[in-house]
């Protein structure tokens, strides 16, 4: 038992983070349908830019307390991944936004190679300690332990997503954004501007893969210029598992796929003596994407247009 709820936080703590992410690409696949592969990679910018102000700030202000210096971090990391991702859809995907969906498609991934390219010139390709701000004792659960950070994780992607999902459905940015999704033309006769809607939307899914890459760096304890493909991956897979489009599909689908993957490496790894250990756990993710498009390609809850963002 100990055991099944350790792996359950663990599963949890890695699921919201994929949540966090997975909201980034179904949110822009809601409006313009696109799959922006390069999302893993702002993750990636905004926990290497955390990375570099908390070492100014030590160097700078030393006696500064570890969560201040984690916040101010955070929204700076928050700023700049934004500032990335309006001028990533700006110059590299709204000239293409009537071109064959081909087109588009090969500039994401294209953008993704070169993000990763220029933060290994910027921050050089070696792995980067990211320091420990916060306290490391661990809080004892039934047996099981969480730490601080995993917590802040917690509370963190569910105020996260509370907010959005209360701008999404109470604000006046959120109906702009539900009348882009169902039909831009429409939405522009009626004095919605889609092309600011959907910088909007690149910028709201920007701030969620800073807040999951500050998050990622503090729980994994390191930083590194590819360290973004994997997660972004994975996040797809959970928004394609949940129903791409779809803003609850992605958070449902971010916790299963966290849990999964947390019970798989646990469990059959304990099973299998260590073969298929944790060293393994990406399997996980990619049999579930491929048992869901085969049995269920719409995803668990289905593309539901109203709900889309």
């Amino acid at each position: 038992m100990d055991t099944f709820i350790q792996q359950i936080i663990n599963g949890l703590v890695l699921g919201s983070m994929y949540a966090l992410v997975a909201l980034g690409y179904t949110m822009v696949y809601g409006i313009i349908g696109l799959i922006n592969f390069a999302h893993g990679e702002v993750l990636m910018v905004g926990a290497l830019t955390s990375w570099t102000i908390i070492g100014l700030m030590q160097d700078a202000m030393p006696g500064t307390p570890g969560y201040v210096i984690l916040l101010i971090s955070l929204i700076i990391a928050c700023v700049v991944a934004a500032a990335l991702n309006f001028v990533i859809e700006k110059v590299a995907y709204r000239p293409l936004r009537n071109s064959p969906k081909l087109a588009p498609l090969i500039t994401a991934i294209g953008m993704s190679i070169l993000l990763q390219t220029l933060a290994m010139i910027i921050w050089k390709p070696n792995y980067k300690p990211y320091p420990t701000l916060l306290p490391s004792t661990p809080i004892d659960i039934g047996g099981a332990v969480i730490t601080p950070t995993q917590v802040l994780i917690l509370a963190m992607t569910a105020v996260s997503l509370a907010l959005l999902m209360y701008v999404v459905n109470y604000t006046k940015l959120g109906r702009a954004m539900r009348a882009t999704a169902e039909n831009p033309r429409v939405a522009a006769l009626m004095g919605v501007k889609p092309d600011v809607v959907i910088s909007a939307t690149f910028l709201i899914g920007a701030v969620l893969a800073a807040i999951a890459g500050v998050m990622w760096a503090a729980n994994y304890g390191t930083v590194q210029h590819t360290m973004g493909f994997l997660p972004g991956l994975k996040a797809f897979t959970a928004a394609v598992f949940g129903g791409i489009g779809n803003l609850a599909g992605a958070v449902i689908g971010g916790i299963l796929l966290g849990l999964i993957e947390s019970l798989g490496a646990g469990y059959i790894g304990a099973l299998t003596g260590g073969v298929l250990g944790s060293h393994y756990s990406d399997i996980f993710a990619f049999i579930v994407l491929i048992a869901v498009l085969t049995l269920r390609p719409s995803g668990l809850l289905g593309e539901r247009v109203a709900d889309r963002a």
